[in-house]
């Protein structure tokens, strides 16, 4: 070899370095923390404030740094098929493509930019002045480069306004926020904190409010004596007074100031005009958002709102306690019940009534039960069944098993829920006939469940008639009232099984 080829050589290598330069810069770059370099640049970091300034202008970096990679990429591929033309005549080419593209994915694009991703904070604020000064070398080019692009996407209808963001701050932080919980750096109360957080200015007052058939209230016409007492034996500090008719709600009534009046009367609740001491009801729409919420309860100084709809009938009532405990948690004080409505088995099934919320549920259990259709978990089996369940009727859907064991009229007072994971095995899928007790099954698709056997989804059966039947349920009466349907197939590819006695259900 004589000595121009080796220094044509050289001169590859530097230049495949150079190209690794440029795009370890670039993903460094886009992949750096904007909050620690804005932490940096506070502390006085002039790199960071530096890198910050290349960011603000993104597709002037990004233009910049390309334009000098594919500069260097392509002078080191020719100067390579030079050397190779010289070595070994006109099969050199050939051999310079595959070397060239070997050392290039390596050397100029995997390995630094595994670097520079494994280390994205240092490693931006480390190339920061030398990546600036190449963004003012290639400024004019750059600008010229992009006003072409934009001029082309704008035939197509595509903007690239520098405002404009995929992501907006909310879905970045939440997106954040489940990494870092996946990732292990943020246990589960801490996730749920943030979440709910973030989660203020989408959720309304109606999604965390205590309905109306749960609020506990007090006619303002009874006896003062009997007013006194349901007052003092609520575990309750404000509770709203009404006359002639549940949605009159005329005011909002404090323990505090009742002990005072009673003081005031020596005691005698007879002397006292619970009207006089109430305060006036704070009436808020149901479609308020729990951070509009939060921000009139701070202005009003106030705690206790009551909720109405369009048209002016009570829901249910607001507290600041139910805004804060999407924040943090639940808030528990010496006064407050316990979590009512969720009762673990020993079978590892849970039985809960049906106006637990979904948020409640989920944020006990750490389930992911979706809430965007409805409030409570009745709410949730009445959307996806689109009809009010009889007694044992049991559905399948989000790898859950609902089992409803108590309704009341048109109301779901009592469910079972245990996870999905019985399947006939499958020369036994099909439908039968429903006066055969037979069962409505979906194909099993892509392992949604698990093949258990026959004989354990009649024991399963037989598990949840017998709770059905201790909370009330009576079989005669219940078929003699409606027809044996099979129940419904979801949309889950889950199947849904009938409550026809197991007895019934023996294979042919």
């Amino acid at each position: 070899m004589t000595a121009t080829l080796w220094i044509m050589l050289a001169i590859v290598v530097v230049l495949v370095c150079i190209s690794g330069f440029f795009s370890g810069s670039e993903t460094a770059l886009t992949a750096a923390s904007r909050a620690r370099l804005m932490s940096h640049a506070k502390n006085g970091d002039a790199r960071a404030t530096l890198v910050q300034t290349l960011i603000e202008k993104k597709d002037r970096l990004i233009g910049a740094l390309l334009i000098g990679n594919n500069l260097v990429n392509i002078l080191a591929s020719s100067l390579a098929t030079t050397a190779f033309l010289g070595l070994f005549g006109q099969s050199g080419v050939i051999y310079a493509t595959i070397a060239m593209t070997i050392i290039v994915v390596i050397f100029g694009e995997v390995l630094p930019k595994s670097a520079a991703i494994a280390r994205p904070d240092a490693f931006a604020l480390a190339i920061a002045r030398p990546v600036s000064i190449i963004v003012t070398l290639f400024g004019p080019l750059t600008g010229v480069i992009n006003w072409i692009v934009r001029r082309i996407l704008a035939m197509f209808g595509v903007s690239l306004e520098s405002g404009a963001s995929l992501l907006t701050a909310h879905e970045e932080l939440r997106g954040a926020v489940e990494v870092l919980h996946r990732e292990g750096s943020l246990v589960n109360a801490d996730r749920n904190r943030l979440g709910g957080l973030l989660d203020l200015h989408e959720l309304e007052v109606s999604d965390v409010m205590v309905h109306r058939t749960s609020m506990r209230q007090v006619n303002g016409d009874d006896d003062p004596a009997d007013v006194v007492r349901q007052i003092l034996e609520s575990p309750y500090t404000r509770m709203p007074i009404w006359r002639n008719d549940y949605d009159n709600i005329v005011g909002v009534v404090h323990a505090k100031d009742l002990l005072r009046a009673l003081h005031e009367v020596d005691n005698d609740p007879s002397r006292i005009n619970i009207l006089k001491i109430c305060n006036p009801p704070w009436f808020v729409p149901e479609t308020t958002t729990l951070q509009d919420q939060l921000n009139a309860f701070l202005r009003r100084k106030g705690h206790f709102a009551i909720v109405v709809d369009e048209y002016g009938e009570v829901e249910g009532l607001i507290t600041l306690e139910d805004i804060l405990e999407e924040i943090v948690g639940n808030i528990a004080d010496e006064h407050d019940l316990d979590m009512q409505g969720v009762t673990t088995e020993a079978d590892g099934s849970v039985v809960v009534d049906g106006q637990v919320p979904i948020r409640d549920l989920n944020r006990a259990l750490d389930w992911n039960l979706p809430d965007d259709e409805a409030v409570t978990i009745a709410g949730l089996v009445i959307h996806e069944t689109q009809t009010i369940p009889e007694e044992r009727q049991a559905f399948t859907f989000f790898q859950k098993r609902f089992t409803v064991l108590k309704r009341e009229k048109n109301r779901i007072a009592k469910l079972r829920i245990r996870p999905a994971t019985i399947l006939v095995p499958p020369k036994k899928l099909g439908t039968q006939s429903p006066g055969a007790g037979a069962v409505a099954v979906s194909e099993a698709t892509d392992g949604d469940f698990y093949d258990e056997g026959y004989d354990d989804l009649v024991e399963m059966n037989e598990t949840e008639e017998a709770a059905a039947t201790a909370s009330g349920w009576d079989e005669a009466d219940d078929r003699a009232d409606r027809d044996e349907e099979p129940d419904r197939v979801d949309d889950t590819a889950s199947p849904v099984w009938d409550e026809t006695p197991s007895d019934e259900r023996k294979p042919d």
